[in-house]
C-alpha cells in the first residue's frame, strides 16, 4: 500500500504533494491501491495550450516537442509557465485489489484530476498529434492514486466530446451551487431600495417585499468557450428550477464569437469586450443592465482580474475558473478598488460535477452545438 494521495510517487522535492512536486515517478508497476490507465488522448488545459502556442509561434512540431519534453523531464504534464496541465481519457489496464475507485480492467475512463499531479509516461512520441489542438492523441500510461477521481465514459457520447466536457465539468457545478445560494439569500434585493450602514458595525436595513427583488445578473467572461458555455447553461438550468429570476450576459472577444453564442440562445445578452480592459468591460455591461451579481471568469489569457472585479456589483461574487488567473492580482486589485466582493477559486471539483456537466450537454442543444462546433474545428 502506498500513500493514498501519491506521496510515494514524488521523486523531488521530498515531502511535497504530487501537484507541487517537480518530478513524479511514472513507473508502470502499481501498488495495491493504484490504477494504471492506458492513455488514448490527453486534453491540455486552455491556458497551457495557449501559452505553448504563443511561445512557439504556432509551430506544431515545436509544440509537440515541448509537451514531450515536459512529460519526460517531470513524469507528468505540468506546464512550468502556467502551472497547469489538463486531463486524459484511456482504458484501465490494471486495478490494484485495494483501490477504492471501483474501476475494472477494460473500463474506458476520463480522469477528473489534473495532469499536474498524475504520473504519466508517453510511449509513442505523440506521432499522431500535429501540435495544433488541445486534444492530443497518444499512447502511454498514467497512474491513479486512491484519492484520485475518474469517471467511466458514457456510451452514448463520442469519447472526444466527453473529454472536452469533463475537462471543465467543475465550472457548471460550481456556478450552479453559487447561484442557488444567491437566489436563496433573504437579503437579495435591488440596491436602490437598500439603506446601507455607514460602517460594518451599523446594520443594513433591507427591503423585504417580493417586488423589491430583481433578477440576479450573471456575467460570464469567455462565454463562447467550453467552461463559459457550460457556466451559462448551468445558470439557465438553475433559473428554470426557481425560485427567483436570473439574467445572463455572455462576454466574448469578437463578432464571430458573438454570432456563434447568439445562435445558441444561451445568454440573454451578448457583448463584445476585451476581458483585460477593466473600464471597457464595465462600460459594455452598463449598456445591458450594469454590474453583475455573479461574474464567472472563463478566459484563458492572463490579466482579467481587475476587469472581473470592476464588473461585479458591491456584495457580489467573482468565480475565477481560469488557470491564467493571478490570485495576488485579484486580491490586491479588489483591495485597491475598495471592492466588497467575494472571490472564489474554481478548484475543478464539486460532488457530482461530471454527471451534472454531461446532463447539461445532453439536455441543452445550445451548449452541445458549441462543443460539437469546437471539435469540428479541430478535425484534420
Amino acid at each position: 500500500m502506498g500513500s493514498p494521495i501519491g506521496l510515494h510517487r514524488v521523486v523531488e522535492p521530498a515531502g511535497v504533494l504530487p501537484q507541487a512536486a517537480y518530478r513524479l515517478d511514472p513507473s508502470a508497476a502499481i501498488g495495491a491501491d493504484e490504477v494504471r490507465v492506458r492513455v488514448e488522448r490527453l486534453n491540455l488545459d486552455a491556458a497551457s495550450f495557449r501559452q505553448l502556442v504563443g511561445e512557439h509561434a504556432g509551430d506544431g512540431d515545436k509544440i509537440r516537442a515541448a509537451v514531450l519534453g515536459i512529460v519526460e523531464e517531470r513524469g507528468k504534464m505540468h506546464n512550468p509557465v502556467t502551472g497547469s496541465g489538463g486531463m486524459l481519457i484511456g482504458t484501465v489496464e490494471e486495478a490494484g485489489p485495494a483501490s477504492p475507485l471501483g474501476l475494472r480492467p477494460g473500463d474506458r475512463v476520463a480522469t477528473l484530476v489534473s495532469l499536474t499531479l498524475t504520473p504519466l509516461r508517453i510511449a509513442d512520441g505523440l506521432v499522431r498529434w500535429d501540435g495544433r489542438t488541445e486534444q492530443v492523441p497518444c499512447d502511454g500510461h498514467a497512474i491513479l492514486f486512491a484519492r484520485s477521481i475518474a469517471a467511466v465514459l458514457p456510451e452514448d457520447l463520442d469519447p472526444e466530446l466527453s473529454l472536452a466536457v469533463l475537462d471543465v465539468c467543475g465550472a457548471p457545478a460550481l456556478v450552479a451551487r453559487t447561484l442557488r445560494g444567491m437566489l436563496a439569500s433573504p437579503s437579495r434585493v435591488d440596491p436602490a431600495v437598500v439603506v446601507r450602514g455607514s460602517s460594518p458595525d451599523v446594520p443594513v436595513k433591507e427591503a423585504s417585499q417580493p417586488q423589491d427583488r430583481r433578477p440576479v445578473r450573471v456575467a460570464v467572461l469567455g462565454a463562447a468557450g467550453k467552461s463559459g458555455s457550460l457556466a451559462l447553461a448551468a445558470a439557465r438550468d438553475v433559473a428554470a428550477a426557481g425560485p427567483g429570476a436570473v439574467r445572463t450576459v455572455g462576454v466574448v472577444r469578437d463578432g464571430a464569437e458573438r454570432e456563434r453564442l447568439e445562435a445558441t440562445g444561451l445568454a440573454d445578452d451578448v457583448v463584445v469586450a476585451d476581458a483585460r480592459d477593466a473600464v471597457g468591460l464595465a462600460t459594455a455591461l452598463d449598456v445591458v443592465g450594469g454590474a453583475a451579481d455573479l461574474t464567472v471568469v472563463c478566459v484563458d489569457v492572463p490579466g482579467c482580474e481587475h476587469a472581473a472585479i470592476l464588473a461585479t456589483a458591491a456584495g457580489g461574487t467573482v468565480v475565477f475558473f481560469s488557470m491564467a488567473t493571478s490570485f495576488p492580482a485579484a486580491a490586491l486589485g479588489a483591495e485597491g478598488l475598495a471592492a466588497d466582493v467575494t472571490m472564489i477559486i474554481g478548484n475543478g471539483y464539486v460532488p457530482g460535477h461530471a454527471e451534472y456537466a454531461l446532463r447539461l450537454l445532453r439536455s441543452d442543444t445550445g451548449v452541445r452545438a458549441l462543443f460539437e462546433a469546437r471539435l469540428a474545428d479541430w478535425a484534420p
